[in-house]
C-alpha cells in the first residue's frame, strides 16, 4: 500500500511590504524554521522543492540555490525551482510529492517565495501579465485586473451585475483577515467601503475597484511533508485525502470566461478521489487573486449552479460562521499575493485549521478542508483535499 503523504511542519513570514528582506533573507526566514516544526534536522532532508515565480521582480533567478545559503547544511541536498504563474506555490507541492510517491524521497522541504515590491506599480502590472496569453491579451489596460476586469464585465452581461457580491466578498475577506497575524492588510474595510467607488476606492478595471484586486505582497512560506506523521513534530499532522491538477487553455478567446472549466473538473475529480462531496468539508482556502475570481469558484466547486454564485455569499454560506467558510484566513484579497509563495501560504493555513493551530483563526471542529490554487484565469488548478491525521475526522 502506497504512503499517505502528510504535512508535518511549515513556517510563514507576514506577507506586506517587506524593505528589510530580499529574496535570500525570506527564504532563510522560513527553511529552517519549518524544518524545526518538524521535529528535524537539515540532515533528514532528502530534497527541496522551491516555488519562485520571480519574472524579473528581482535580478536572482536559479533561486532553488538559495536553499544551502539559508541553510548551510542543505548544501548537497538536491534542490530545484518550479514556476507556474500564480500556482507556483503548488506546482513546487506538487513536484515534492511526486518525490514521495515514486519512493525517491521520504522528507521533503517545500519553499514558496515572492519580493514582488521591488518595481514601480506600472512594471509590476506589466510582469504579472505575462501570466496571460501575451499575443492576445498582452496590451490589456490595466494589466492582470484588466483581465479579470473583462472577465466580471462579461459575467455582468450575461447574469447581472455582481457588484453587490463582489463587494460582500471583499468585506468578508478583509473581516476575516482581522483574525490572521500573517495578513498583509489586517483592517476590517466593511461593505460600505468596498461597495461605494471613493479617491481611496477608485475603479481600477472595469467593475473592478481596488478593493477588489488582491495586494502587492512580499512573503514567503515553507511546508515540511513526509511520508508518515512524525512524533517529535510541534503539532498534529495533516494529511493528503487527493490532489488534482488539470489545466485549460492559455487564451481566455478559447473558452468561456466566465465558466472555469478546469477548476470545475479539479475539483469534482478531487472530491471523487477523496471519497467526499461538500458537505464533508469544514472551509475551503480557495484563490481570490480578485473578488470575481471567489465568486466563479464558488460555481466551480458546486456550492452554486453558473451565474447564480452571488447566492453564497448573500446567504452567508461562505462567512466564517457560514455552512462552508470560504478564506478564514482572509485570502489573497487580504492575507497578500506573493505569488511563488501563495500556494504554500494556502496550504499553511489549511494545516493550522486542520491541526487545531490557528489561534484567532480556528474554526470549531475543523478537520476536513480543502485548497483552491490556479495559476492564471483559472488555467493550471490544483486542488487538495486534506484532514487531520490523529482521528479526528
Amino acid at each position: 500500500m502506497a504512503s499517505i503523504p502528510h504535512i508535518v511542519g511549515w513556517a510563514h513570514t507576514p506577507f506586506g511590504k517587506l524593505d528589510a528582506l530580499d529574496t535570500e533573507a525570506l527564504f532563510g526566514a522560513v527553511a529552517r524554521p519549518a524544518i524545526e516544526n518538524a521535529g528535524l534536522t537539515p540532515a533528514d532532508i532528502d530534497g527541496v522543492f522551491v516555488g519562485h515565480f520571480n519574472g524579473g521582480f528581482v535580478r536572482q533567478d536559479f533561486s532553488g540555490a538559495l536553499a544551502a545559503l539559508a541553510v548551510p547544511e542543505l548544501r548537497h541536498v538536491p534542490s530545484v525551482r518550479l514556476e507556474n504563474a500564480c500556482a507556483t506555490g503548488s506546482a513546487a507541492i506538487w513536484a515534492a510529492l511526486d518525490a514521495l510517491a515514486a519512493g525517491r524521497m521520504q522528507r521533503v522541504l517545500v519553499v514558496g517565495l515572492e519580493k514582488m515590491n521591488t518595481l514601480p506599480n506600472a512594471q509590476i502590472g506589466e510582469v504579472l501579465l505575462r501570466c496571460s496569453y501575451v499575443r492576445e491579451e498582452g496590451d490589456t489596460p490595466g494589466g492582470f485586473a484588466g483581465v479579470f476586469g473583462q472577465i466580471a464585465s462579461v459575467y455582468a452581461e450575461r447574469f447581472g451585475d455582481p457588484s453587490d457580491a463582489l463587494a460582500r466578498i471583499a468585506a468578508k475577506n478583509h473581516a476575516h483577515g482581522v483574525r490572521n497575524p500573517f495578513a498583509h492588510l489586517r483592517r476590517d474595510l466593511g461593505y460600505d467601503f468596498c461597495r461605494t467607488p471613493s479617491d481611496k476606492n477608485p475603479f481600477v478595471a472595469g467593475l473592478l475597484k481596488r478593493s477588489d484586486c488582491s495586494l502587492v505582497s512580499d512573503g514567503a512560506a515553507a511546508l515540511v511533508l513526509s511520508c508518515e506523521p512524525l512524533p517529535g513534530a510541534a503539532q498534529p499532522a495533516v494529511r493528503w485525502r487527493s490532489r488534482t491538477q488539470v489545466n485549460d487553455f492559455l487564451p481566455l478567446s478559447r473558452r468561456d470566461p466566465t465558466h472555469f472549466e478546469g477548476a470545475a473538473m479539479a475539483w469534482q475529480r478531487g472530491l471523487a478521489e477523496a471519497g467526499m462531496g461538500l458537505d464533508d468539508l469544514h472551509f475551503v482556502e480557495t484563490h481570490d487573486c480578485f473578488t470575481i475570481a471567489e465568486l466563479l469558484a464558488y460555481e466551480a466547486m458546486g456550492l452554486a449552479p453558473q451565474g447564480q454564485g452571488a447566492r453564497v455569499i448573500d446567504d452567508g454560506i461562505s462567512a466564517f460562521d457560514g455552512r462552508l467558510p470560504v478564506n478564514p484566513s482572509g485570502g489573497l484579497k487580504s492575507r497578500g499575493h506573493p505569488i511563488g509563495a501563495t500556494g504554500v501560504s494556502q496550504h499553511v493555513m489549511a494545516a493550522m485549521q486542520l491541526s487545531g493551530t490557528a489561534g484567532d483563526m480556528q474554526l470549531a471542529g475543523a478537520r476536513r478542508g480543502a485548497v483552491f490554487n490556479m495559476g492564471g484565469a483559472a488555467v493550471a488548478n490544483y486542488v487538495s483535499i486534506l484532514e487531520s491525521a490523529e482521528g479526528r475526522a
